[in-house]
């Protein structure tokens, strides 16, 4: 045991101590189902005959209801392939292949992980609105346009039996590609032969050995979108917004890869995989938007090529190149054509982010690692002191009793419990790390009751897998099995959890898993879980399951039920449900700085919205410009929390003196005077699937110029943000898009769209503008946390657009229970014309019992004051009616702006103010 703890202190030296080892991560080539696929696909790039490979065998293309079912075969091996194309009610189109009598059964849970109600409760069309001809070879499936929700384009696809094709049309030209470039290749399950391959029955990595006990089962195939400029999403990843080719003039050497990983310092612009995977991919172009989902756990590599065509080498589409080791083929084609309808049909499919607690979207505040309770509570009385707002602080692993998880150090952390009471008095919450790995210790009471559940990942030979991580020689719990997820979430309870209270909240690391001990720093791929399956057919989707069983342990722990907060770093498509993700170990360089906006626009592209990057650089140690820049871009961020590494230098905000102290207290209040608005992006993304920080393009579609933009980005519809990104900065330069006006959030001062400025600024400048015709809701008075806001009176800011108009929302709930789920909110219509401000209730008010009780329990919250910027004329009366009540309201106005203070309007009710 000692011996394996020297050994992985060793590892975790060396990995702290410089940047990421290339060589202890596979490259395509180095992964040998990866380099199988790369030369197939390059063999049916230069003899196009390859693509007749596959043909539908004759006489097996039908539709029942819902479902086009054929049977495909690879001519040289004959095995037949069941395939499947099912149709959603939301044009949505689902394309799943397997061998139509497999020799083993494949891995086929991914679904039941990822989909909503583990895909039970899929809006399927009806077989009376689709519509099947047939006619030499070609088979083509149309939608009854008048019976697709929301869309008023029309929808078909096309399937070719020789070659074996599927195309996707939207208003007749072709969209979505699968398989026309004839790179489709499904390796079926066999018996070993003889004379096994070389890397198909067993493989090595450095001084690892996967012995692949079921051989060969991966497959890939070629998804092109036609007419598509740029290519989204598939984080996570280095990389910028807009996804680099790993094909063709100046692209990168690797294509993108899909595999959970604890990559040290990794590095930028780059398609290594990191922390998350998400095999979700956009594309775009000014004409439409459409998108694929790739439900796979298993490692996936993908390339990515643009295809340039004619004299001036316009994009004439992009082709990427789909590769999975393991599991069932099985893709969605989402049609759009509009991203919004792109991202509403992903969000039908796994449900998106739900309402987080509203604490939540404060300040949090964290290191490796804050000493005991006394530098918890002087950290918190420092921030305090220094009048900065703040919602949490947060313990790693240094607060345990030698890494073994639910335990505290009696000598640092003598009453856990005081301690929170103490932080809780002013709306403060804890966070404390729970890794996945359990210390290997017949003492450590976890450890001993997982053990005899049998509750741990299994090793090939049946023992426990056993490696390497923190606490040294460390067991897995297996998450896959539904007892040993069950018994995570029990170990959350108050009377299981010692020390812990209904404001201490969770931090899950580590979740890849990461195996210090293991090929490429995870656990081997031959490990077993729970029903027998591989975790190479289980990887990507291990993390999620982690957080997901936390975030249940969380809501079972109190009554009634209250929303979790937990903290992921591994995550997958549907991690969104569970709670927070951040972009891992970055570094304190204006680089990693200005590497954090595409990372964290692609994750909510991808339905990953609740995101943020350690604000300062978790390695390293930011010099005081570059904190306060992070500080100043942080507050942007979904999820915003400052981090750094226990050898970095302490650098809480007052540390760095004047002037920097103070500008990063201003940044943390304009955090907390918007969360008002945030919490009301977060109601929408809810509901819509929407993300809450948006590249450019998709604010602006028809904009090409902005289709690659991945510095400035808008917060929601309402807010662009131009963040400083490079030291010594003297001037930034901003792109106002569209026939718009644009208004400076500071100073007020209008810019007249389209429109290209340049604009100096110094250290305490922010570039944040608001949108004409926007309603951006606030809340003004300063306080030390979220909680102690909850009945603060709102101002809103109208930001007129050139016709005199705005809209806006304003959303309200309790902030912490699932109450809104049964019209326990407010949510208002904010509609400014005609010089008339009104409030309304929205379609999704209702009249329930509970709304008009939560109305009741909120019946003195009100808005405190109105000011309404970009005014054609001056007015000098505002008159408010609210109900069977008209008064008269102070007013000052300038040429273009007037602030109405105290209109004493409730934000339950109906009102209007009218100026004149």
């Amino acid at each position: 045991m000692r011996l394996g703890w020297i050994a992985a202190a060793m590892v975790l030296f060396a990995q702290a101590a410089q940047a990421v080892k290339r060589e202890d991560f596979k490259t395509c080539d180095q992964a040998a189902f990866c380099k199988r696929h790369r030369q197939f696909g390059e063999k049916a790039a230069q003899e196009a005959q390859t693509a007749a490979a596959y043909a539908v065998v004759g006489g097996s293309v039908h539709l029942d209801q819902h479902t086009l079912a054929a049977v495909v075969e690879n001519q040289a091996d004959g095995v037949p392939l069941q395939v499947e194309v099912t149709f959603l009610a939301s044009g949505v189109v689902r394309m799943r292949v397997q061998e139509e009598t497999p020799l083993a059964p494949r891995y086929d849970d991914t679904q039941k992980h990822v989909l909503r109600d583990e895909g039970q409760s899929l809006a399927y069309a009806r077989g009376e609105d689709l519509q099947l001809v047939s006619e030499a070879g070609v088979h083509t499936v149309s939608y009854d346009s008048s019976t697709v929700v929301g869309s008023n384009a029309t929808f078909s696809v096309r399937m070719t039996e020789r070659p074996w094709t599927l195309t996707y049309l939207v208003d007749g030209k072709p969209s979505v590609q699968l398989n026309t470039k004839g790179f489709f290749r499904f390796e079926h399950l066999r018996r070993k032969p003889e004379d096994a391959p070389e890397g198909e029955w067993e493989e090595r990595f450095g001084s690892w050995t996967d012995t692949k006990p079921r051989g060969p089962e991966s497959f890939g195939m070629d998804i092109g979108f036609a007419g598509a400029e740029h290519v989204y999403g598939i984080p996570e990843h280095s990389s910028p917004l807009s996804l680099r080719a790993t094909r063709g003039k100046d692209a990168y050497d690797q294509p993108y890869r899909l595999y959970n990983l604890d990559v040290f310092e990794y590095e930028l612009d780059n398609p290594m995989a990191l922390y998350g995977s998400v095999p979700l991919m956009l594309a775009h172009s000014a004409d439409a938007t459409a998108g694929v989902l790739w439900l796979n756990a298993a490692e996936t590599w993908v390339d990515v090529e643009h295809v340039r065509s004619g004299l001036f080498r316009r994009s004439a589409g992009v082709d990427t190149h789909w590769i999975s080791e393991a599991g069932v083929l099985d893709v969605f084609v989402l049609p759009g054509p509009h991203a919004r309808d792109v991202f509403a049909q992903y969000a039908e499919l796994v449900t998106p982010t739900p309402l987080p607690r509203e604490f939540a979207l404060g300040y949090h505040q964290c290191r490796w690692n804050y000493l005991d309770s006394a530098d918890v509570l002087g950290v918190s009385a420092g921030l305090h002191t220094h009048d900065i707002p703040y919602d949490v602080i947060w313990l790693d692993i240094e607060h345990t009793d030698g890494k073994r998880y639910f335990t505290w150090d009696a000598a640092k952390f003598p009453d856990p419990i005081a301690m929170q009471h103490a932080l809780a008095l002013d709306g403060h919450r804890l966070v404390t790390v729970v890794d996945p790995h359990v210390k290997h210790d017949p003492a450590y009471a976890v450890w001993s009751d997982a053990n005899a559940r049998g509750l741990f990942v299994k090793a090939r030979d049946g023992s426990d897998f056993q490696g390497w991580c923190w606490p040294g020689d460390s067991n897995w719990l297996d998450c896959f099995n539904p007892n040993a997820t069950a018994w995570l979430g029990e170990q959350y309870a108050l009377d299981r959890y010692n020390g812990s209270t209904t404001s201490l909240f969770v931090w899950n690391d580590m979740n890849e898993p990461s195996v210090f001990n293991g090929p490429e720093i995870t656990m081997d791929k031959d490990a077993v879980h729970h029903g027998g399956w591989e975790h190479r057919q289980v990887h990507n989707v291990n993390g999620m399951l982690y957080h997901k069983a936390t975030a249940d342990g969380l809501r079972a722990r109190e009554t009634p039920v209250l929303r979790p907060f937990v903290l992921s770093r591994a995550y997958f498509a549907g991690s969104q449900r569970y709670g927070a993700i951040w972009t891992g170990d970055n570094t304190a360089t204006w680089e990693h700085l200005r590497a954090s906006v595409p990372m964290v626009l692609s994750n909510n592209v991808a339905g990953i919205h609740f995101v943020g990057a350690d604000v300062g650089g978790f390695f390293g140690n930011p010099d005081s410009q570059l904190l306060t820049r992070w500080y100043q871009l942080g507050i942007w961020y979904p999820f915003f929390r400052a981090h750094a590494h226990i050898d970095t230098k302490r650098r809480e905000p007052w540390l760095l003196g004047e002037p920097y102290l103070t500008h990063i207290r201003s940044a943390i209040r304009q955090r907390y005077r918007l969360l008002p608005y945030l919490y009301t992006l977060f109601r929408e993304t809810s509901l819509t699937g929407l993300p809450l920080l948006r590249p450019m393009w998709v604010e602006f579609p028809r904009e090409s110029s902005l289709f690659a933009e991945d510095s400035a980005f808008m917060v929601g519809s309402a807010i662009m943000v131009a963040p400083v990104t490079t030291a010594e900065a003297q001037s930034v330069r901003v792109v106002f898009p569209s026939h718009e006006i644009w208004y400076d959030m500071h100073s007020h001062a209008a810019y007249s769209a389209p429109l290209t400025h340049q604009f100096a600024v110094q250290l305490a400048d922010t570039l944040v503008f608001a949108r004409g015709g926007s309603i951006v809701p606030t809340r003004e008075r300063r306080r030390r946390s979220s909680a102690l806001m909850q009945r603060d009176p709102f101002t809103l800011y109208v930001y007129a657009s050139r016709t005199g108009s705005a809209s806006g929302q304003l959303y309200v709930d309790d902030g912490e229970s699932y109450d809104y789920e049964s019209g326990s909110f407010i949510e208002r219509d904010l509609i400014f014309g005609n010089a008339t401000l009104e409030s309304r209730s929205s379609v999704r008010s209702g009249t329930s019992v509970e709304q008009s009780a939560f109305a009741a329990a909120m019946a003195a919250v009100r808005i405190e004051r109105v000011v309404v910027v970009g005014l054609l004329r001056a007015f000098t009366t505002a008159t408010v009616v609210e109900g069977d009540q008209e008064r008269t309201v102070d007013i000052s106005c300038g040429d273009t702006e007037c602030t109405i203070r105290d209109p004493a309007v409730l934000i339950a009710n109906d009102w209007a103010i009218r100026l004149a």
